[in-house]
């Protein structure tokens, strides 16, 4: 077979998918469910352990290789550079940020946000310590450096003006099975919950940059001045927010605050079609994954004003100050006085979503691997 005729062979970092997954996690496993139906390229997974759904991507046509490591990073490190030199790959893609410093074939990695080096305080040690000691390495030794959004390429940019010619943004998508509810299952869904007239919602990791203190704040003080403010949802797993904030998500469930925790994917999409707001007021976002997610059920979103953030909402939602308490404090005891607005963000929200696609970034991602490749396509 002409090398030009062959499938490009793909080794992909899988750590994202070790352990329960969450944001990268699934857009991995996105990118791969599509990437593994084209017929230009074979897949070779890699990892420390065995990867949560590894069954269904050795299904889709997958190769999944397991190297036992004590840590991510070790593998990465060390175990990864004496694969790659085995000589049947000819790319290798991290979705995870980084990349090992002895890389012996070309290299696509996705930079989804730099959080870690520009709010270092909003992740653990462990993480910081996997990530920005590689993070200027990994983005000068890549051929092509993917991101999410405009922002994020901006921000690589600035920190990191040498890799400006090699940036490709590729936009995430959102999964068809976030649509808009129909009447019975919206209305069945808030009894459910006890919250018949709607709520407000906010899904993701309860973490420190999601600037979660500041919505209770800011819930808080909409619902002292109008008892009439829509109860509050939270849904995610608990990541590392300090056990204060556990507490007084306690001590509020009385009065119209509950957390349901991790929710599976598809008990996640009932509760985001019953929610008339999603409120996601994080300090910085590479893409922000589920704001998009809630605009495909047609829920208006109500985010911050900062990083990818105004770039996906655009005019489908309210953008506000993550910093400024009073200002979404004032917009929270007034949604539910607005019912004309809210239909009308919903409709444009469901709209703009409609934008992301999966099928799209994953084209523009085998492009990508394949210029890393030295193919042209």
């Amino acid at each position: 077979m002409p090398e030009s005729d062959r499938p490009i062979a793909v080794g992909v970092d899988l750590r994202a998918l070790v352990g329960t997954p969450t944001g990268i996690g699934f857009y991995t496993l996105a990118m791969l469910e599509r990437l593994a139906r084209r017929d230009d390229l074979h897949l070779v997974g890699l990892s420390h352990r065995e990867p949560e759904y590894a069954d269904h991507l050795r299904a889709a046509g997958v190769s999944i290789e397991v190297r036992p490591a004590p840590s991510g990073v070790v593998w990465q490190q060390v175990l990864v550079p004496r694969r790659l030199r085995l000589g049947d790959l000819d790319v290798f893609w991290s979705p995870l940020l980084t990349l090992p410093l002895d890389l012996p074939l070309p290299a696509v990695t996705t930079v989804h946000d730099l959080t870690p080096l520009l709010h270092p305080e909003t992740h653990r040690f462990k993480v910081r310590w996997s990530i920005r000691p590689f993070l200027a390495r990994s983005v000068a030794s890549a051929a092509v450096v993917v991101t999410d959004a405009e922002a994020t390429a901006d921000d690589l940019r600035r920190y990191y003006p040498e890799c400006a010619q090699r940036l490709e943004v590729i936009h995430p998508g959102v999964d068809p099975m976030f649509r808009r509810g129909d009447t019975d299952t919206v209305e069945q869904v808030r009894r459910d919950l006890g919250h018949p007239e709607g709520y407000l919602l906010y899904s993701g990791t309860l973490e420190p940059r999601k600037n979660l203190e500041l919505l209770l704040d800011a819930w808080e003080a909409a619902r002292s001045n109008d008892p009439d403010t829509l109860p509050l949802v939270l849904t995610g797993p608990a990541g590392w927010a300090k056990k204060a904030f556990f507490r007084r998500l306690e001590r509020l469930a009385g009065e119209g605050v509950s957390w349901l925790g991790r929710l599976s994917r598809g008990e996640l999409v009932e509760v985001m079609q019953g929610a008339r707001w999603f409120v996601y007021p994080s300090v910085y976002e590479g893409f922000g994954l589920p704001v998009v997610e809630a605009m495909a059920c047609g829920v208006p979103p109500i985010a911050s004003s900062v990083s990818s953030l105004p770039e996906i909402v655009g005019d489908a939602g309210h953008l506000i100050d993550p910093y400024d308490v009073g200002e979404l404090a004032g917009l929270l005891g007034a949604l539910h006085r607005d019912e004309a607005a809210e239909r009308r963000l919903g409709r444009e929200a469901e709209c703009r979503a409609a934008r992301f696609d999966w099928e799209t970034a994953a084209e523009r991602l085998a492009d990508a691997l394949g210029r890393a490749a030295g193919r042209k396509r």
